[in-house]
């Protein structure tokens, strides 16, 4: 048995705080250009406030020429019109704090857009303010670039620049230079813009993409991953990303985060750290509370399968050692195929989804559900003349891209746009698929994904083990993977068969269901605990004969 211990803290209202993440884009569309907004966001929070969450994430609406749709911030301290203005953004703190919610906002600190003043002002000339501000490299002597450094989105993550005779480094889009965090003045910059967004109200941030944020400054070559080309979609597979990326230097620039966060008490830092390994990083930059609470885990974004094995590492990844972080968990979001339709192949999507759904909120740490999870959407199609992510135009057709899961949220089943939009074009369009699940279609159906979930929600608020409680990892058999979430209000045995085929396990005794997940007859029905598990199903137990 794996036992983890108590949480030192359960007073913070982030420990086990169930956020759920807002596409803004995609997410409720108020002055008919097609695209979703601030106002829209306003508009929604009643709805979301009634799931039963804590907080909400807004992914990025800053000032932006939305070459990757908001993640290229060319003001950090601004707000692109089409999402709207400050009285549109202080609308959505009021609201939300008057139904309960806190706020997280996304905060990219590793690159900007090329057309942000401090590239434009740095690329003038090597001898300006802000010359050293960005990562600048002469070429080597042929001519090419300074490093064999590979891009996310393809080719190399150099740009030749004119102006400036020298290469810049992007991890991302060309347009995106990476910034020079290890310039003081820049982190200086940075943790102006986190005061700014917190004096406006905020209760936390999302680091994006927090492991590039520094770089090896002798631009040494990344060695080669060994993975074969046709195993890989994109040459940036093919390195091990040893000198462009997770700089041991970083957590310093972290503790001054934490530092700057301290002078808002009740804040919170989830931190993303993407990558085939991330483990080391995730516990390196949540340490000893001396830098953020929490790291996104990425065991299950991109998992093709739920597997039992899968969900055993995960929680032995996270037992609890002293001066361990909090993790948090998300199963989707705004850059990963939905998982109804990684994880359901031919079966049920909505008894997926409903499997999903109660996996997530029984893992100890902070789950994440990304907007449409509670609907059960499954992955948006979108034809290819119609793609808009420039990460999905470069793979097609060998992935699913990011815009299947950033179609419009669906609203209402019968209105044109599903709810979402009363222009006559979307940004994306509508998957007529998801207008069959729209909110207010399950909004007054009892078995439907929706319902179900405020069950869960509304469930899991009585039973404080699976809020802040500790995590026991139990030996069981083949596709069973079970775990009591312990704490002193009373224990709760979470087991699942994740397999295709039923399973007898013999579960410790004392528990009685409380909430099982099999068919919509099966759901919610108070029974003792079975010994055998019917294929793709779980159940929360808890104590009493």
């Amino acid at each position: 048995m794996n036992r983890t211990s108590l949480p030192a803290d359960t007073a913070e209202w982030w420990r086990g705080a169930v956020i759920y993440q807002i596409y803004p884009r995609s997410f409720r569309d108020t002055n008919a250009d097609g695209i979703g907004d601030l106002r829209g966001v306003v508009q929604g929070l009643d709805y979301i406030a009634s799931l039963g969450v804590d907080g909400i994430w807004i992914s990025p609406f800053f000032t932006s020429p939305m070459r990757d749709f908001g993640y290229d911030v060319a003001d950090y301290c601004g707000i692109d019109p089409i999402f709207g203005d400050f009285d549109d953004f202080d609308a959505i703190i009021k609201r939300s704090h008057e139904l309960g919610l806190k706020v997280i906002i996304d905060q990219v600190y590793s690159h900007t857009s090329d057309k942000h003043p401090w590239f434009e002002e740095s690329r003038r000339d090597r001898t300006n303010g802000k010359a050293d501000w960005y990562v600048w490299a002469d070429p080597k002597p042929d001519g090419s670039p300074p490093s064999n450094w590979q891009s996310v989105f393809g080719g190399s993550a150099w740009q030749w620049d004119g102006p400036r005779r020298q290469y810049y480094l992007h991890n991302f889009l060309t347009s995106q230079p990476d910034l020079n965090v290890h310039n003081r003045k820049v982190q200086d910059a940075l943790l102006d813009v986190a005061r700014f967004w917190l004096d406006r109200g905020v209760d936390g941030f999302r680091l994006d993409a927090l492991n590039f944020s520094m770089h090896d400054p002798q631009l040494r070559d990344n060695p080669p991953s060994g993975v074969p080309m046709d195993q890989v979609t994109r040459p940036f597979d093919m390195q091990i990303k040893q000198f462009n990326q997770s700089h041991p230097d970083i957590p310093a620039f972290l503790e001054r985060i934490r530092a700057t966060m301290n002078e808002y008490p009740g804040r919170f830092t989830v931190a993303e750290v993407g990558g085939p390994d991330p483990l080391a990083e995730m516990k390196a930059f949540t340490a000893d509370g001396q830098r953020l609470d929490s790291a996104y885990n990425f065991d299950f974004l991109y998992a093709p399968d739920l597997t039992a094995e899968r969900v055993r590492q995960s929680l032995s990844n996270w037992d609890g050692t002293s001066g361990e972080g909090w993790p948090s968990w998300a199963f989707s979001n705004h850059d990963a195929p939905r998982a109804t339709t990684r994880w359901a192949g031919d079966g049920d999507l909505d008894q997926t989804a409903r499997l999903a759904m109660l996996l997530l909120l029984s893992l100890r740490g902070n789950p994440i559900i990304y907007q449409g999870e509670e609907l059960g959407l499954p992955q948006g199609h979108v034809a290819f003349a119609d793609l808009q992510d420039p990460e999905a135009i470069a793979n097609w057709p060998h992935t699913l891209g990011r815009d299947g899961a950033r179609t419009p949220m669906p609203w209402a089943a019968q209105e044109p746009q599903a709810g979402f939009s009363t222009a006559n074009r979307t940004w994306l369009k509508v998957d007529p698929a998801h207008a069959e699940r729209a909110v207010d279609r399950q909004s007054g159906q009892p078995g439907s994904v929706a319902s179900y979930t405020r069950k869960l929600l509304a469930l899991r608020k009585t039973l404080p083990a699976m809020i802040s409680g500790d995590s026991e990892l139990l030996d069981t058999p083949e596709d069973i993977v079970a775990f009591i979430r312990r704490s002193r209000g009373g224990d709760v045995l979470c087991a699942f068969n994740l397999g295709y085929h039923p399973l007898d396990w013999t579960p410790p005794s004392g528990f009685r269901i409380g909430t099982v997940i099999a068919t919509e007859t099966q759901a919610d029905r108070p029974e003792a605990v079975r010994h055998r598990m019917e294929a793709r199903t779980g159940y929360w137990a808890v104590q009493g004969e």
